[in-house]
């Protein structure tokens, strides 16, 4: 192991570092938050610096290093229960770190353009380096005790970064749903900690893997049931889902880090890391690939009715995330892993470009309220977009290569990644619930088809065509005078993942692609090999030809759904498209639309039966029982207390004579008894 290992405290300590000196001064330096350039330099060499840490430790390991452990100091400690922070680097970890501090560092870079007419500034990058501090933490704890204190930290962090501009009631409600709708899943995950403690006797990585034997099935099942419903919150998945597409309230760059590239995914990384528990309960794999499987088919589908471009790739993130979960139930723990990294490339990259959108379109709004026009349009809104590429081709490339990668175009990242997965489905068919894997597979290929379609959907309708703002909106004739290109520190952070979109997925080339023309053991992919010694992986048996008839088909559905997408959408007649598309399908669009109701169903079958028992139930009992009970203690205390003032008349001679009656009761009882 690369001796710089032994340094991993700095990862984390660097972020933490420009958390409090931007926080700290921030708040009682009025001058310290005019330094906006300072303020944005510190916090993203806090982030960056520790990615340069991240990539010298990972060259120099390799997949046969074993893993290094750094314990700083004792946490806690009660009775015959001890637990450290400690820090665990292995190739699980430092993947992730990589991903976390590089893709974190980028839109720190981003943010410093997006975010620098704030008058939060210094508080937004406050934030972000406590998120990556505690992000950091989840990915490279040791224990679980350390790692559900960088799972809360997340949380926390995202609900103050949804609520950024809580001056919007609309943003502050979207930030408290997120908090609340990840409580439900971090108590699942809690109570599976204890099941750990109480079977093992222990909450060190090490001691639980070394100990699955003491595990029975059921015990087993549960536990993985329950850390799967941790994950449902924190990955969005049914029915815990509904959160994240309104956390797009929040600023766009907190959209990218957060909810595309790093905290989403951090219940993929709990189930890879506890992947050899997993494997222990077949029903439990199953519940997850068919949770996953059906988050990724209802999450696309209302992708393909929304018109807000944050929106779009909300549930486009949600449907993406259902794909790495269905990859873990179907056993190819590797390859959501692999998705995982992909994704936080593509992904980020288009939320960064859809912010670099919107910039540009508040914008031209602002141009023409300075210009004292009365003009109100949505920013986020498609159907006011179109034609954008001539103005800012820089958004527009960058753009296009990551919907190229999200839509499994060959030979770009998310082709490798999504194929893979689709694999590992099919694969798993021919096992324990084989018909029911069969069934998943074919959602996933559905799925596949629609992200591709939604996505051109997406691209097609913001940057080709013709500048639809001018034309439905009375006073915006001439306002695409006013759209330019976004600044070279937001540029520069979409090129970067653009680049990485275009070639990440060469690490995770399939062996087949070799060894089907080549007598050989070759091993190219890369990534397989790397993480095959921390997470359990079951392997792909099948056929080569079958494997290269599942790989033409991952084709024809990606080319067959963009060309269908380019033939409808490459043109101002969009809204037409979507008209035609919502009278063919009909009711079933209305659903879509409106979102399968899912926030109505839980209104009405939660927050209204809740709401009715507290007003009718809880708050009576809260005024009769427990004020009852305060108001009695106090009124029984005032009544004794107004007995006892008789006895408090100050004459010295009273005083005396109850003490020599006390005297004699005293001595009477004693001679008597």
């Amino acid at each position: 192991m690369n001796p710089l290992a032994d340094y991993v405290w700095l990862i984390i300590a660097i972020p933490l570092l420009g958390f409090l000196i931007n926080g700290l001064l921030g708040l009682s330096l009025e001058s310290y938050r005019k330094q906006k350039s300072l303020i944005g330099w510190l916090a993203t060499f806090a982030v960056f610096v520790p990615f340069v840490i991240s990539l010298m430790i990972f060259l120099g390991m390799d997949a046969e290093s074993d893993a290094k452990v750094v314990s700083l100091f004792t946490w806690i400690e009660a009775g015959s229960f001890t637990s450290e922070i400690s820090y665990r680097v292995d190739q699980l970890s430092i993947i992730m770190a990589l991903v976390v501090t590089g893709v974190g560092s980028l839109i720190h870079l981003y943010s410093m353009g997006y975010m620098s007419e704030d008058e939060g500034y210094w508080k937004f990058f406050t934030y972000l380096n406590l998120f990556i501090f505690a992000m950091l933490n989840l990915v490279m704890a040791n224990n679980l005790i350390l790692l559900f204190l960088g799972w809360e930290g997340v949380g926390v962090c995202s609900y103050l970064l949804i609520g950024f501009w809580y001056g919007d009631m609309a943003k502050s409600d979207a930030a408290k749903k997120a908090f609340i709708y990840n409580r439900v899943g971090d108590f699942a995950f809690l109570v599976a900690m204890f099941l750990v403690f109480q079977t093992v006797g222990s909450l060190e990585f090490d001691q639980i893997f070394a100990n699955l034997d003491l595990f029975s099935s059921d015990v087993a099942f549960w536990v993985a049931v329950l850390m799967f419903i941790g994950a449902t919150g924190k990955s969005a998945q049914i029915p815990l889902f509904v959160w994240l597409p309104d956390a797009m309230a929040g600023p766009t760059p907190v959209s990218a880090l957060i909810h595309a590239a790093t905290m989403v995914t951090s219940g993929i990384y709990l189930i890879t890391r506890f992947s050899e528990m997993f494997v222990m309960s077949p029903e439990a794999m199953l519940l997850v690939a068919v949770i996953g499987g059906l988050t990724a088919i209802v999450a696309a589908t209302i992708a393909l009715t929304q018109y807000d471009i944050k929106k779009v790739l909300a549930y486009s993130t949600v449907s993406q995330l259902g794909f790495m979960f269905l990859a873990l139930g179907s056993g190819g723990f590797i390859a959501a892993m692999f998705h995982v990294v992909t994704h936080a490339f593509f992904k980020a990259c288009l939320f960064l470009g859809s912010g670099s959108v919107i910039h540009a379109m508040h914008h031209v709004e602002h141009e023409l309220e300075h210009e004292g026009k009365d003009v109100h349009f949505d920013p986020q809104d498609m159907r006011y977009m179109g034609g954008l590429r001539e103005y800012m081709p820089s958004t527009y490339k960058t753009f296009l290569i990551s919907t190229f990668a999200i839509a499994g175009i060959p030979l770009f990242s998310g082709f490798f990644s999504k194929d893979e997965i689709l694999a590992m489905v099919f694969n798993a068919g021919l096992g324990e619930f084989g018909y029911v894997y069969f069934a998943l597979w074919g959602l996933g290929a559905i799925t596949a088809f629609l992200t591709a379609f939604y996505m051109f959907r997406l691209t097609l309708t913001t940057f080709h065509g013709t500048f639809k703002l001018p034309k439905k909106v009375k006073g915006a004739e001439d306002s695409a005078k006013y759209l330019h290109e976004s600044p070279a520190n937001m540029t520069t952070p979409l090129w970067i993942l653009a680049a990485l979109a275009l070639v990440g997925g060469f690490m995770g080339i399939p062996d087949f692609f070799v060894t089907t023309f080549v007598s050989t053991d070759a091993n190219i992919n890369w990534l397989h090999a790397w993480l095959l010694p921390v997470a359990a992986d079951y392997d792909l048996v099948l056929a080569y030809s079958v494997k290269w008839v599942l790989v033409a088909m991952a084709i024809l559905i990606a080319v067959g759904a963009t060309l269908l997408a380019y033939k409808k959408y490459d043109n101002d007649g969009g809204e037409a498209t979507d008209a035609a598309i919502k009278a063919r399908f009909g009711s079933l669009y209305e659903i879509w639309d409106s979102k399968y109701k899912l926030d109505e169903i839980y209104e009405a079958a939660i927050i209204r039966p809740v709401y009715r028992i507290s007003d009718r139930v809880l708050a009576i009992f809260d005024i009769k029982v427990v004020d009852g009970t305060v108001n009695a203690t106090g009124g029984i205390v005032t009544f004794f207390g107004s007995l006892f003032r008789f006895f408090q008349t100050g004459v010295v001679q009273t005083y005396a004579l109850v003490f020599v009656i006390g005297v004699i009761l005293v001595f009477s009882l004693l001679i008597f008894s």
